[in-house]
């Protein structure tokens, strides 16, 4: 049998098509626009994704007997604001997950309400990619829409209704809309009365891998697929990308290197940091998650080469770079600011300890350890609260480089991990229709035998040493400059 795994991500839906053994037989990607109607805000149609998603299928499956597609799951863009009327007509276009238009919003929710109400009843403070603040802004700025509405839903959970006519999203997208109670797995009574909506006006919750529905007749003929596929509810990109890389269960942990990185660890208890530094929300494997995100990792690397050096050979000036723990230049990788563990959109990227005799190769090491540095920030947050990391994997753009990798080895002083294939959400959402349509038993035993591990790199003892000692300096630097940015940005 042939299972379907759809990202929906923001610039474009790609698809995956997964034999039960976990063969990737086919993929497909198509884009679709990104509008910014006004400075900061960020919105998409819905009905293109709609239109881009049905392509796909046709597309994905031309090759195959698709009376034997068995499943449809997906992954996407968290936090997406869709908002459908009685009539199930989209009211306006959704507001995106990098939308800031609600930083009003995100002010009241975390310094009115308070960060410690908000712990309390969803496990996370404000962040202004949030559903709740969008859900507040237009309820401010748009009356006439806020009333019209009738149902809230988050981005892959619209295409999830179309396909089967289920009104239903999953715990681990639900986690990041500040309406939900991830302790418990239920919407929040408090928020919704914060945010002035019902319950009726949300989703079916569903844990990631349980069937929602079946396809609707008229498009498996559509399609020329069976009237039998069933459509599962999958997971925010964040947890369908860990069940992609086998980040399931207790104690796992995944690092993305992509623009923005990551940091996920999955734990079979729930757990917050007392200071909300990470997102603690649901997984897709039935328990719980730890999430770091920080928003320039990769981009550093791409703009320290591209736009301050002038070069694309990456690999070069990495070359250049010999002894690991001993640079005395060190550098801030907050280019747009930070969100985990630091929650400032004034941060800036900082080099510091240059003299006259650092070389550019100093600078380069510089950028690819802060990047490093700044993942353990998070890191050390998860060690905080007592969860035991002794390897991780390293996946995304960042990970093809030898050098970053022995420096992550080094800096975090555990065993790196690198995997056979990275296919991200779309082969994490095929892997939780395969678990629901019963060809494996639990997400945890499908990922073991469909993920491949085919390089570990150990950290060095003495470089590790070395590199203890640099991050604890490293982690004095922010504190110390942090007023001056909130100066700077005036």
């Amino acid at each position: 049998m042939y299972y379907i795994g759809i990202d929906l991500g923001t610039s474009a839906v790609k698809l995956l098509l997964m034999e039960a053994n976990g063969h990737i037989s086919n993929s497909v990607s198509i884009e679709y626009p990104l509008y910014f109607p006004h400075p900061g805000w960020s919105e998409q149609h819905p009905e293109d994704w709609w239109k881009a998603v049905c392509e796909g299928i046709i597309e994905l499956t031309k090759d195959i007997e698709r009376e034997k597609v068995a499943g449809i799951s997906f992954g996407g863009q968290m936090h997406g604001l869709v908002i459908l009327d009685e009539e199930d007509k989209v009211i306006r276009p959704a507001i995106l997950w990098n939308d800031g238009r609600s930083t009003k919003e995100t002010d009241y929710l975390n310094h009115v309400i308070g960060k410690d109400k908000l712990s309390e009843y969803t496990a996370n403070i404000a962040f202004a990619g949030f559903t709740a603040p969008k859900i507040l802004w237009v309820k401010e700025n748009e009356p006439d829409n806020f009333k019209r509405i009738n149902k809230i839903m988050l981005p892959k959970d619209y295409i999830a209704y179309r396909l089967s006519g289920t009104f239903c999203t999953d715990v681990s997208d639900a986690s990041g809309m500040l309406l939900f109670d991830v302790k418990n797995k239920r919407w929040s009574k408090e928020m919704l009365e914060i945010c002035h909506i019902t319950e009726e006006q949300l989703p079916k919750i569903f844990e990631s891998y349980e069937i929602v529905g079946t396809l609707k007749p008229e498009l498996a003929d559509t399609f020329g697929l069976s009237h039998n596929v069933k459509i599962v509810a999958g997971a925010a990109d964040n947890a369908a990308a860990a069940v992609g890389t086998g980040t399931v269960g207790d104690g796992m942990c995944n690092i993305s290197l992509g623009t923005s990185g990551t940091i996920f660890i999955s734990s079979k208890n729930f757990g917050v940091d007392k200071y909300n530094a990470l997102h603690a929300f649901a997984h897709a494997d039935g328990y719980y998650h730890l999430l770091g995100c920080m928003l320039s990792a990769a981009s550093c690397n791409k703009w320290w080469m591209d736009e301050i050096i002038g070069t694309k050979d990456y690999a070069t000036e990495q070359a250049k770079i010999t002894k690991l723990g001993e640079n005395k230049v060190f550098f801030l990788p907050y280019l747009m600011g930070e969100r985990s563990p630091h929650n400032d959109p004034n941060a800036r990227g900082t080099f510091i300890g240059m003299t006259m005799d650092t070389t550019r190769a100093d600078m380069t090491q510089a950028m690819l350890e802060g990047v490093a540095f700044a993942i353990r920030d998070c890191f050390e947050v998860v060690k905080a609260l007592g969860v035991k990391i002794e390897r991780t994997k390293l996946s995304g753009g960042g990970a093809k480089s030898p050098l970053w990798r022995q420096i992550f080895a080094n800096v975090l002083n555990i065993k790196v991990d690198l995997l056979e294939s990275e296919e991200g959400p779309s082969l994490g959402g095929a892997i939780l229709a395969a678990v629901a349509c019963g060809e494996y038993a639990s997400v945890e035993e499908a990922a073991s035998k469909i993920v491949k591990i085919v390089d570990t790199i150990e950290p060095d003892p003495e470089i590790a040493a070395k590199y203890e000692e640099k991050y604890r300096k490293f982690a004095r630097i922010y504190p110390t400059v942090k007023d001056l940015f909130h100066e700077l940005v005036l």
